[in-house]
């Protein structure tokens, strides 16, 4: 099942404070990035954060975004600053892309 574009832009509005969130439609789910730094999707109309220390200790529900994928981390909040502290913490402890010259 496809997430929707209403789900989308509920989830981004969730991703409010957090820096620079963009998305990219794939096969009709939706990857999430901040600054260039792939941190969740949305699958399923279920917003999935990767599998990170800082993420697990905020939301430690494992769910599996597709079949045959590895176990992401459910954010099971509303709360966007909750949401926005989680993503900053786990974006600290992912590696930043490599800026083209």
């Amino acid at each position: 099942m496809a997430s929707s574009t209403d789900y989308l832009e509920f989830v981004l509005d969730l991703l409010r404070d957090v820096p620079a969130v963009t998305n990219r439609k794939m096969m009709g789910e939706y990857l999430l990035y901040s600054d260039g730094v792939l941190f969740g999707g949305i699958y399923d109309d279920r917003l999935l954060l990767k599998d990170t220390p800082a993420a697990r200790a905020a939301f430690p529900e494992e769910q599996v975004p597709y079949e045959g994928a590895k176990p992401m981390l459910l954010v099971d909040s509303e709360d966007p600053a909750c949401i926005a502290e989680a993503v900053a913490a786990m974006l600290a402890e992912l590696p930043k892309p490599k800026r083209k010259r």
